[in-house]
């Protein structure tokens, strides 16, 4: 990061992190934050979870998170574009296990699809078809976002500082054939403790999730950044977030695709 005079900004959020208590806004701090600054703030934070990640042990990138796909969180945050952030192997949360309430501060559920790459994506330039063309295979996710900024009073560029407002995610375990999904219309219903708190379909995700894979695709191609075949890309949520509190449990269903599920308590080692 070469704006020493935001590294303060990037430090707020590591505290946030390791103390479990949010922190003031970075715009309250820094009103003129630009989202380049937001990102150097982003790529300087996960570089320090690939040292020491969330356990103790060094994190790896298993793939990425697009954010801010519906046209209702835009018009909230007063953009026109999503947001991407960093998916870490210390994210992942197992199908129907333990989502480890203990290492959250705020969480929230959202139903998304994850694709899942089998070539290398590298824009600028990329297309609906170089998608279709590079998609392995596709998984119904559950993404648990949080926020080290207190009570979500978060603007775009606070957001993109905070990796997105990413906290950790979860992935069915029975692939589809992108090509047997109608991904436009696909419904979606995510269920908390049994009864249905959210629903959409995958119109809200930028029309199209694919479109939104193709927003990331280039807009890391400009940064000189190519996606990877291997990695997994949660491409937005298909309806509205769910808050959630030690206890509940989560499943998401997601037409074509199949369900994903996981319960919010404090890990075994950690108690």
């Amino acid at each position: 990061m070469d704006n020493e005079n935001i590294l303060p900004l990037a430090e707020m959020l590591w505290s946030a992190q390791q103390s479990k208590v949010p922190c003031e806004p970075l715009t309250q701090h820094k009103e003129d934050l630009s989202v380049s600054e937001a990102y150097d703030i982003q790529i300087h934070n996960m570089r320090q979870r690939f040292r020491q990640g969330l356990h103790g042990r060094p994190a790896r990138l298993v793939g990425r998170k697009i954010g801010i796909t519906s046209k209702a969180v835009q018009n909230w945050l007063n953009v026109s574009e999503p947001d991407f952030g960093f998916l870490l192997d210390d994210m992942m949360v197992t199908h129907g296990e333990v989502a480890p309430i203990q290492l959250m501060l705020q969480p929230r559920v959202e139903g998304e699809i994850a694709f899942v790459l089998k070539k290398d994506l590298e824009g600028p330039g990329v297309t609906p078809l170089d998608v279709i063309s590079a998609t392995d295979y596709l998984l119904p996710a559950i993404e648990i976002i949080d926020s080290r900024i207190t009570d979500w009073k978060i603007k775009y560029e606070d957001t993109i500082a905070d990796n997105a407002s990413s906290g950790f995610f979860v992935l069915g375990n029975q692939p589809r054939a992108l090509s047997k999904v109608d991904l436009d219309l696909c419904g979606l219903s995510l269920l908390q403790n049994g009864r249905v708190k959210s629903t959409g379909a995958g119109l809200a995700c930028l029309g199209d999730p694919i479109h939104a894979v193709v927003w990331l695709a280039n807009t890391l191609g400009k940064m000189g950044v190519r996606i990877k075949a291997g990695e997994v890309i949660l491409s937005g949520a298909l309806g509205p977030v769910v808050p959630v509190a030690q206890g509940d449990h989560i499943e998401v269903l997601i037409s074509g695709l199949g369900s994903v599920s996981c319960r919010f308590d404090e890990e075994e080692w950690a108690r």
